[in-house]
């Protein structure tokens, strides 16, 4: 196995501990490189911006089939409502997701980098890099030959590096109820709403530690507008079981990409993966699973490629990011088109389930 130059500090620097960030260094330490992650954080667990749902096929084709089983909770069923809280039951056969304790999750992952001899360094946020012959020079990190920024949607590596942001958001909050039991916990409840969720929906799912209820919008700069959590928490309490004088334990929030950066996610051994580079479903806000898979892609390939058995990752990287192109017009119709009568008066009928179908399970499902 060749040796990596000792010129270099690192072979690959990443920025952020998040899921790309983690699947970017787990698969380029396995070939021997030195890896360092740079988390501003010091508690990988604090502040998320996520909601931890894991999609079947994250769960049996990446490394997150290795999460402790005390941290998810198999799910098998959605439950769509229109606005008028109607609803419809959706399944498929065999398909599930998982949610997650998502704080300890991403504490589980933090130790999966340390066990894989990856250099996580905590409460260390990136300032600066600068172009350096052939690699990067990372401020509070020296010199790499690959830098990966893994830093969310308001990627601090894009703006010193001048690669491509991202624009278009969602803005989401989420309450999370320790110990409490839905209703109906097998199932992920989702709420269409022009007027508490316009361009997006609400949600409400058990975990293993109790109950997650999170409302998003289109974030517009411009205007000042955030979700009515408490007035969506209200609106559906009754529906899915939260005692109306019960308290949140805790809050999240933040920005979601639905869009494209307005530039290149690579430049010269630099590359932009997870929610930096708009690896998120511009729908469904998934990103996860595609997330997870682009950054071991681009992990992998710096790996190959540093071994002298790839072509450059860059090339890899921007081959290997999906498009989400028919999303990308329910998007615009989201934005655009949404009204609460038309599901109010069809989200029983045969083609308004097999839209949900498509976008919750990626095929045809079945009546539960």
């Amino acid at each position: 196995m060749p040796h990596m130059s000792s010129a270099y500090d690192h072979d690959l620097v990443i920025v952020g501990a998040s899921f790309a960030g983690a699947a970017c260094a787990l698969a380029a330490a396995q070939y021997g490189l030195r890896v360092c992650v740079l988390e501003r954080k010091a508690d990988p667990g604090e502040r998320l911006h996520t909601t931890g749902i894991v999609v079947k096929e994250a769960m049996e084709q990446t490394w997150l089939g290795r999460m402790p089983e005390h941290m998810v909770q198999r799910v098998a069923r959605v439950r769509l409502y229109a606005p008028n809280l109607r609803g419809v039951q959706l399944a498929a056969p065999g398909y599930y997701f998982l949610t997650t304790d998502t704080p300890n999750l991403m504490r589980w992952l933090a130790d999966e980098l340390r066990a894989s001899g990856v250099d996580l360094r905590l409460q260390q946020s990136f300032s600066n890099a600068e172009a350096d012959g052939d690699g990067w020079q990372v401020e509070g990190a020296g010199r790499c030959a690959y830098l990966v920024g893994a830093d969310g949607a308001r990627s601090r590596v894009a703006r010193r590096t001048g690669l491509g942001q991202v624009r278009d958001n969602l803005y989401g909050v989420e309450r999370e109820f320790d110990g409490l039991q839905l209703l109906q916990g097998d199932a992920l409840h989702c709420f269409v709403s022009k007027r508490y969720a316009p361009g997006y929906i609400g949600w409400v799912a058990q975990n293993p530690t109790g109950v997650q209820v999170g409302l998003a919008l289109r974030h517009a700069p411009t205007q000042a507008r955030v979700p009515d959590i408490d007035g969506f928490i209200e609106h559906v309490r009754d529906i899915v079981g939260i005692p109306p004088s019960l308290q949140p334990s805790s809050t999240r929030a933040g920005l979601v990409p639905c869009g494209l950066p307005d530039g290149p996610i690579t430049g010269q051994r630099l590359i932009l993966t997870g929610d930096a580079a708009g690896i998120v479903s511009p729908l469904s806000a998934g990103g996860i699973h595609s997330s997870w898979r682009h950054g071991w892609a681009v992990g992998d390939a710096i790996g190959l490629h540093l071994r002298g058995h790839g072509p450059a990752a860059e090339q890899v990287a921007r081959r290997v990011a999906p498009t989400f192109r028919r999303k990308r017009l329910l998007r615009w119709a989201m934005d655009h088109l949404q009204q609460d009568w038309p599901l109010n008066a069809l989200l029983r009928t045969a083609v308004t389930r097999r839209v949900a179908e498509q976008i919750y399970f990626h095929r045809r499902g079945v009546r539960a």
